[in-house]
Formats: structure tokens, sequence, C-alpha cells
């Protein structure tokens, strides 16, 4: 997929001001400091999302049109510490809301640091994702920090943890935004399921 335009449409905090329509919906989540804004950066192949060095920075839903076509959506993180419990509790709700209310989410794209031996906050989440029926997809970032080695080792260990929850596992990918590691991928995944969609609706 070449994208041509990324427009900023849209922040909110309530799911029901969401962009109207039945474009089809490609959300963005993970623990801060996952490097979410960056791999959003190098998917659209222009800065639309606000990077930072603080983690947690991302408290809005935000929409971004792609080519006209699709909407790219990048959602609050979750997990972040150092957040007070009332702060942490409004961006659960957030988040909870979005993801069980919008109608045209198509894929939900969880955000795994590969560095990182499995944590439990992120089984937890894909499980609930499961127990909702929240179709959704792994990106595993900073491929770029590790071994090719220790990046695959770290991804297998994760995918074993996972396999105890479920009994197929979700398409994964590895990225890395600064190689572009997994863009054309992770881009065609998407291009992939459009396809489907408009083939479903002729």
């Amino acid at each position: 997929m070449n994208i041509t335009s990324a427009d900023f449409i849209i922040s909110n905090t309530d799911p029901a001001k969401c962009p109207e329509g039945t474009r089809p919906e490609y959300a963005f989540i993970g623990r801060s400091n996952v490097g979410k804004s960056s791999l959003i950066n190098m998917l659209a192949g222009r800065r639309i999302a606000m990077t930072s060095q603080t983690p947690g920075k991302t408290l809005l839903i935000n929409h971004f049109l792609i080519n006209n076509e699709w909407y790219l959506v990048d959602l609050p993180g979750y997990g972040y510490a150092k957040r007070d419990k009332k702060t942490v509790k409004q961006i659960g709700d957030i988040i909870k809301s979005y993801i069980t209310k919008r109608m045209n989410l198509t894929n939900l794209f969880v955000l795994i640091d590969i560095r990182l031996e499995p944590q439990k906050i992120d089984l937890e989440f894909t499980e609930w994702l499961g127990e909702n029926g929240i179709p959704f997809s792994i990106i595993f970032t900073k491929a770029d920090k590790l071994s090719k080695a220790k990046a695959a080792s770290n991804v297998a260990a994760f995918l074993d943890k996972l396999s105890e929850q479920w009994e197929e596992l979700p398409r994964h990918f590895v990225s890395s935004s600064e190689k572009k590691t997994g863009r054309d991928e992770i881009l065609d995944f998407i291009d992939e399921i459009n396809q489907m969609i408009k083939q479903q609706n002729q």
C-alpha cells in the first residue's frame, strides 16, 4: 500500500464523537513507552502522531484519515504507573469504551516491546480482548534494539505464553521504526482486509 495522504480529523475522549461513516478503522494501542507514536509516523511516512521522551502523553482518541479510505486511530497507552488512580481509571474507561462500542473498529494492533519478557499486563489485555470478541493483531516494536536471534527468541516466548490462552494465535509482525522494518507487511495486511471489505460490500 502506498500512503498518499494522512489527514488529522479529530481528537476526543468520547467514542460517540468519533467520525461517522463506515470506513474501516485500525487502532493502535500498547503500554506507555512502547514506541506507538514512532510506529504510527513510520507507517504514515510522515509525522502525524506526537512523539515524546515522556511516556503516557497520548490521552485522547486521535483519528487520522489515510488515503481518504480508512482511519488510523492512535489510542492512549495503558499501564503508566506514574499516573494517579483517577487518571488511570479515566483512560481505562476511554480505551474500553472505544474498543467495545466502536462498530467500525476493524482491527486493533496491540504493540509489544520486543526487548521485554512477557508482561502480565499485556497478556491480561489480550485475554480481555478475546473475552470481548475484539479482532486484534500484535506488533512487536523496537526490533533494532536486539540481535535477530534474541528478537526471535523474545517473540517466541511471548507467543508461547499467548498459546496458553489461545487455540489460534493472532497475526503478528516484527517492526522497527528506526529501520522501517515491518512497514510493508503491516500496510499490506491492512490493504488485504480493506479489499476483502470492499468485495463483501459489492
